[in-house]
């Protein structure tokens, strides 16, 4: 999986919340670049906000993954 992390000068130079500063933080500052420019639009930004998206889901797979196999280790040592 590709790491899409800002780094902390432009997480704090675009004004990340701090709960946003993930691993897809990268991909969300020319997603809010793009919906400041466009005001919102709902059917604007479309690409951007597809390429975010798939980011986060793709990372909960990875962090369920993670999780599943800290269980499975957990049980086998019960």
């Amino acid at each position: 999986m590709t790491d899409y992390t800002a780094s902390k000068e432009d997480a704090m130079k675009h004004r990340l919340p701090i709960n946003y500063r993930d691993s897809c933080s990268a991909l969300l500052i020319p997603l809010n670049i793009c919906r400041h420019k466009n005001l919102y639009m709902p059917w604007e930004c479309t690409d951007e906000r597809h390429t975010y998206e798939k980011c986060q889901y793709e990372d909960m797979l990875r962090r369920m993954k993670v999780l599943a196999k800290q269980k499975a280790a957990a049980a086998e040592e019960e």
